[in-house]
């Protein structure tokens, strides 16, 4: 138990009805939560608005509402705290219910629309190769040095972050690298959370589905790094045109990585294969074992974020050099048939044009490309004709497909998609809208040499129809597909 007045520091309180000295047990935004002598911090969601479930909460035991706005009538014995904002109020007490356990750690956030996962979990993996124990907050997973949880959000909710976070704190750990998404610095997930330096990767046509448009999308990210303290770094990639925009209000100190512009952090492609990359970073050459131009900007990236946080330079190349790639991101294997499948989580135009160039510039032309795509329902519709569009412009053969419908009809994204192919793509273009046909049909067409792209879900082992997650992984079904084909 815990007394509420020590965990209200930093939340912007407009009234409170009721003791501050009442002791609770947990903080909860989920009424289905609520036990006894809990506090229910009221969220308005997107879909349901937390507000509507004070009276729930009270009848569960709920020893304290926190709320924008009181109720009409206030319950005996319970203490009711009007804030400005919920969200934040939930930020604020979860990192003081936890004892801001990001104070005690170097926390690092990575946030753009494409190469968070890449660049926080090689970051991972090469802090944990030096010796040091590490923790994640990934899109894929949740690690607590060698301890792996599941992950279900991009960035966590602020109760979940602090939780794990106390958890890395308990158990030594000295860095963490997040994932911070644009959805998470909105809804102020990360208000309260002390960093040490922030990532700047890119950003390209995302998650128009929450923000109504680009500018606010772009806004949210800055705010991220306007947010930052004076002691704390931003590494931004200033060969994005937006990279410098993320520097404008920054008072963290500023740093940059770049192929192109000048920069402090430079890097040169000396060669790209399906086996890696050579580059040569600041004047040293270094092989690693990941592929395409997108990833030699995430390997630049995870460099200068070494050095930033004191790592001998020559020592973070040498590890730089071990590193193994991030699953579904670029994840390829060969059949006996010299087949290549390659499985990658591109979700956005940008990333899949970059995953299509990076597949043409390795190839040598004399082979088919066939490339398996869907948009997901629910989401972004503008950019389904994009992504067919970038598809049938960039590969030999397209299959549009589903990837997760949701609540949607998959022929009907399937139809939104189709409206982006030109008249000369048409005959490229084929729709199977069961995802497990689309990629046996692929394998079919397939003929030694061939490589065939299965974008979109990457690392997901699920498919979400109707509110029902279906096991599904492309890279195991690819794999068994071409085992009996080619037997």
């Amino acid at each position: 138990m815990i007394i509420l007045k020590d965990i209200l520091h930093k939340v912007a309180i407009k009234a409170i009805s009721g003791s501050e000295e009442v002791a609770v047990q947990k903080i909860e935004f989920d009424s289905r939560k609520i036990e006894a002598n809990d506090i229910f911090v009221a969220i308005r969601g997107s879909v349901s608005d937390g507000h509507d479930y004070i009276q729930k909460v009270i009848e569960l035991g709920a020893a304290v509402v926190v709320c924008d706005t009181f109720p009409e009538q206030f319950e005996d014995g319970v203490t009711y705290i009007q804030v400005v904002d919920t969200n934040e109020a939930l930020a604020f007490m979860g990192a003081n219910y936890f004892g801001n356990p990001s104070k005690k750690l170097k926390l690092v956030g990575i946030t753009g629309t494409n190469g968070k996962t890449t660049i926080a979990s090689l970051l991972y993996q090469l802090f944990k190769k030096a010796g040091f124990k590490v923790g994640l907050i990934s899109t894929v997973k949740i690690l607590v040095d060698d301890i792996e949880y599941k992950a279900t959000h991009t960035t966590p909710d602020s109760i979940t972050i602090n939780h794990y976070l106390a958890e890395m704190r308990d158990a030594g750990v000295e860095y963490c690298f997040m994932e911070v998404s644009s959805h998470g610095i909105h809804q102020k997930r990360t208000e309260a959370l002390h960093f040490v330096g922030g990532v700047f990767t890119n950003l390209s046509h995302d998650h128009l589905d929450y923000h109504p448009t680009f500018a606010e999308y772009r806004d949210v990210k800055k705010s991220f790094f306007d947010n930052l303290p004076k002691n704390a770094f931003v590494l931004t990639n200033v060969d994005d045109k937006n990279g410098a925009v993320m520097l404008q209000n920054t008072v963290a100190n500023k740093r940059s990585y770049a192929l192109k512009s000048y920069a402090d952090y430079k890097a040169q492609i000396l060669e790209n294969e399906l086996s890696g990359l050579l580059l040569k970073i600041e004047g040293n050459e270094v092989w690693v074992k990941l592929i395409g131009t997108f990833n030699a900007y995430n390997v630049l990236a995870i460099y200068g974020t070494a050095v930033e946080l004191g790592m001998d330079s020559l020592e973070t190349l040498r590890l730089l050099s071990e590193l193994e790639s991030v699953s579904g991101r670029f994840q390829y294997i060969v059949s006996t048939t010299n087949i290549t499948a390659i499985v990658d989580y591109a979700h956005t135009p940008d990333a899949l044009e970059n995953v299509l160039k990076t597949t043409n510039d390795i190839r040598t032309k004399n082979e088919q490309l066939i490339t398996v795509v869907g948009c997901g329902g629910n989401r972004d519709k503008t950019k389904r004709p994009i992504m067919a569009s970038i598809a049938s412009e960039l590969s030999d053969k397209v299959i549009l497909t589903s990837d997760n419908p949701r609540n949607e009809d998959p022929d009907t994204i399937i139809k939104e998609m189709e409206e982006g192919v030109t008249a000369e793509n048409y005959k490229k273009v084929l729709a199977i809208s069961d995802r497990k046909q689309a990629i046996k049909t692929a394998c079919q067409f397939a003929q030694p040499n061939d490589i065939i792209l299965i974008a979109g879900k990457g690392h997901e082992t699920y498919q979400e129809i109707n509110g029902v997650r279906h096991d599904f992984d492309d890279m195991k079904i690819v794999k068994e597909i071409l085992e009996q084909l080619h037997k």
